[in-house]
C-alpha cells in the first residue's frame, strides 16, 4: 500500500532541501515507492512553474531520479536488459527534462538556478536534437561569458566544444 498523502511531501522536501546530497534521502524513497516516472514528472513541473529556489531544488533533486546503470560489458558500455528497459521507460522524460532545463537556463538569469541546472545539461556536439542546437549554442555562450567562475568552468566540462566554435 502506498501512502498517497506522502508523495507531495517527499518531493517537496527533496526540492526544498538545499543540500544536493541530503535531498537524496527524500528523492530515492519517493522513486522506490511511487515510481521514477511519477517523481520525474513532478520535478519537471517544479522546474517549469516553481519559484527560483524550487527550480534550483528540482535540478538538484533530478540527479537522484536517474536510472542505476548495470552493465553486461563495462568496456563496451553494454547495459543489462533490465537497465536498458528502465532507461527506455523514462527516455521521453529525460528528453523533456533536457529541453525544459535548457530553456530555463537560457531564460532565467537567477545564478542559483543556472548553477544547479548546468551540471545536468547535455551540451556536447549533437547531444540534443537538431531543433535545440541554437538553444544549446546560446546556453554555452551565456555560461562562457558569465561573470560567475563556476559557470565558466563547468560549461567547458559540459560542452566539449572549442571556445571559438560558432
Amino acid at each position: 500500500m502506498r501512502p498517497e498523502g506522502l508523495f507531495e511531501h517527499l518531493v517537496r522536501a527533496g526540492v526544498h532541501d538545499p543540500d544536493p546530497s541530503f535531498n537524496r534521502q527524500f528523492v530515492e524513497p519517493a522513486v522506490r515507492v511511487y515510481g521514477r516516472r511519477r517523481v520525474q514528472l513532478a520535478l519537471i513541473g517544479h522546474l517549469r512553474t516553481g519559484s527560483n529556489p524550487e527550480r534550483a531544488g528540482a535540478a538538484r533533486a533530478w540527479y537522484w531520479t536517474g536510472v542505476p546503470m548495470r552493465f553486461l560489458d563495462w568496456e563496451n558500455r553494454v547495459l543489462t536488459p533490465e537497465s536498458q528497459a528502465e532507461l527506455d521507460a523514462v527516455a521521453d522524460l529525460r528528453a523533456e527534462w533536457q529541453e525544459t532545463a535548457l530553456r530555463e537556463f537560457v531564460a532565467n538569469e537567477d545564478l542559483d538556478v543556472r548553477r544547479c541546472i548546468l551540471p545536468g545539461l547535455a551540451l556536447g556536439p549533437r547531444s540534443q536534437p537538431a531543433a535545440l542546437q541554437d538553444l544549446v549554442a546560446q546556453a554555452v555562450r551565456i555560461a562562457r561569458g558569465h561573470p560567475d567562475a563556476y559557470l565558466r568552468h563547468r560549461v567547458e566540462i559540459q560542452a566539449a566544444v572549442p571556445p571559438d566554435a560558432p
